[in-house]
């Protein structure tokens, strides 16, 4: 119940919605429960054959609403004739069956408006707690696991969940005007058919018992088919080049075949649950037409015929919300199991977060530094006590073997990552006391994975800039050298590039991240091998439109060609996570070191 609790904390303002449903559910119940008892009146007036009897008394117990309505019939009778009392008893049935209609369908208006504003809220919080999570959780946990919990699992939420409410008070308030009717009509008899009640319970009970538990296996699996679909869609050039095709079908099919199992075994579960308590109902029934119907034909029955077929109609009414509360109470476990999975991402807490006294930063002025910087995955150190300064206006090269540490050490400026040990610092100041937005507004990122979105090239260079004009994208465009091909395609501008950029080539995708970068216009710059994946042709192109971008700006640049790394102001040369070496082009090749072989490697290579 705690889940259930949480989840409809989403529905604030919930009175809003909760005043007016409450009372157009109780005006539609009242109403729908007359459609029924008017049912006694309208058979007496049709078939009673006796003349009405002028000393027919008004009940003086209100608990007596068929007595009542029997009387205001009679009475009816005696002032304006049967077939008079026909027409009044048949527009008042008309009448009761429209208000009740219509207060039904104000109440489903009400309850759809609260179960949509649920999904706007619960959806909402999910996404924003996600974007605002730290990157090393996106590097622990399955995109697809996540995809599923934002669509799949909130959807499941909103018409599991939801719907549970609207049953919740309905229904129970259905059954109640029911019971209250019958017990008015006959006391003992209504004792004697609520024994079905506890059995159709407990069988139940017992029938879904396992609902939860499979809810979240299946719920799991459902995630896992998304992640192996979204790696699919995305390395299916590989898949196909390794001849991987069924290996991938293989592994998706036999996710497939599970998920379609535990779905199996759930509905089974759900769907027992509404015959066997119909059965009973019916059970139930028969049993009193039989005995009631027995007393009735011999006259020694308390209740007139038409009281008698009365009662059984509305008895027969219980069943309906008897059997909604059953199928409820049978599917509420999904919307749990649901709801708990969502709860999850939404009580995720990244661990990266601003000081409560952090600050802004308004400009770049001096230099970037670390100092006695460590940083470990897990058990794994990647950076052991490094320290470095850029100062401001250089081009600084990190170079080195693969798994030196070089992308961790540019994931700490941003503070993608914090480091275990030691600091970051800008202008001297902790960047753990400065605002994150402001410290990310100094930085222009390109790495060697073009990201980039299935949009226009507009609103791809321009990202993250609202307001921005066609004139200040073609000027960045320019300066990325990107604004020729641009032109060349369909729509120029306005051409949505696919997936991913999937229309473009690499050096292309590269060059409108250039841009993007361009137009943020920052003072510091941090790139990660951004010409590694390019053949000579755009690799030029590309440098080129990287030495426009790193004009007059901080540079930071991990870098293994030749070309880039020997126009740097400082390389400095990372091995197993440690400084080993630091100086200028020519200064290292002196030294005669690890830049030195790594420079004669690359150019034997060339």
């Amino acid at each position: 119940m705690k889940t259930y609790f949480r989840l409809l904390s989403f529905a604030k303002p919930i009175e809003k919605f909760a005043i007016p449903y409450v009372l157009f559910t109780i005006f539609s119940v009242i109403f729908s429960t007359l459609n029924f008892v008017l049912l006694a009146p309208l058979l007496k007036t049709l078939f009673n054959k006796n003349p009405p009897d002028p000393k027919l008394l008004n009940p003086s117990n209100w608990f007596d609403v068929l007595g009542k309505f029997n009387y205001y019939a009679n009475l009816a009778d005696l002032k304006f004739g049967a077939t008079q009392t026909l027409k009044i008893v048949c527009l008042v049935i008309v009448v009761s069956v429209l208000l009740g209609n219509l207060f039904r369908y104000l109440s489903q208006r009400i309850m759809e408006n609260l179960r949509i504003h649920i999904l706007l809220n619960l959806r909402k919080s999910v996404f924003d707690n996600v974007m605002d999570l730290h990157m090393g959780y996106f590097s622990n946990e399955r995109k697809g696991d996540i995809i599923s919990k934002v669509a799949s699992d909130v959807q499941v939420v909103q018409f599991s969940v939801t719907s549970t409410l609207q049953v919740v008070f309905k229904e129970p308030l259905q059954l109640i005007a029911f019971l209250y009717m019958l017990f008015s009509i006959s006391f003992k008899l209504t004792l004697f058919s609520m024994l079905v009640i506890p059995v159709s319970a407990f069988i139940i009970s017992r029938i879904v018992k396992r609902l939860k538990q499979q809810a979240i296996e299946s719920q799991k699996s459902y995630g896992n088919m998304i992640s192996y679909l979204d790696e699919a869609l995305t390395g299916i050039k590989i898949i196909k080049a390794f001849n991987a095709v069924d290996f991938i079908k293989n592994k998706f099919n036999s996710e497939n075949v599970r998920y379609s199992k535990i779905g199996k075994s759930m509905a089974k579960r759900q769907q027992m649950a509404s015959p066997v308590s119909e059965f009973l109902g019916v059970t139930m029934i028969s049993s009193l037409v039989l005995y009631g119907g027995s007393l009735v034909i011999s006259g020694k029955s308390e209740l007139p015929a038409e009281n008698f077929i009365a009662y059984i109609i509305l008895f027969s009414q219980v069943l309906r919300p008897a059997k909604a509360i059953s199928d409820s109470f049978s599917n509420i476990h999904s919307g749990v199991a649901a709801g708990e999975r969502v709860l999850e991402l939404v009580d995720e807490k990244p661990m990266i977060n601003d000081a409560a006294d952090a600050v802004a930063i308004d400009g770049f002025k001096d230099n970037i530094s670390l100092q006695n910087v460590s940083f470990a995955y897990n058990e794994k150190l990647v950076l052991n006590d490094v320290s470095i300064t850029i100062p401001k206006g250089k081009k600084v090269a990190l170079v080195g073997p693969s798994g030196g540490g070089k992308s961790t050490l540019i994931d700490l400026i941003p503070r993608f990552i914090e480091p275990q040990q030691g600091e970051v610092l800008i202008d001297g100041t902790n960047i753990q006391q400065l605002t994150s937005n402001s410290l990310r507004s100094l930085l222009g990122v390109v790495n060697q994975e073009s990201i980039l979105f299935n949009d226009s090239i507009f609103d791809n260079i321009a990202f993250g800039k609202p307001g921005t004009t066609l004139d200040e994208v073609i000027a960045a465009a320019k300066i990325a050298n990107a604004h020729d091909f641009i032109m060349a395609t369909e729509e120029g501008y306005q051409t949505n590039i696919g997936d991913r950029g999937s229309k473009l080539s690499g050096g292309q995708k590269q060059r409108i991240c250039i841009a993007r970068a361009v137009l943020k216009n920052p003072p510091i710059m941090l790139l990660d091998e951004a010409t590694s994946a390019l053949d000579t042709e755009s690799e030029k192109l590309v440098q080129d439109a990287l030495n426009n971008l790193m004009q007059n700006r901080t540079s930071l640049i991990i870098a293994h060609r030749l070309s880039t790394i020997q126009n740097a102001d400082i390389i400095i040369v990372l091995e197993n996570g440690s400084v080993v070496e630091q100086g200028t082009h020519t200064e290292l090749i002196d030294k005669n070191g690890l830049y030195r072989r790594l420079i004669d490697m690359q150019t034997f290579n060339n």
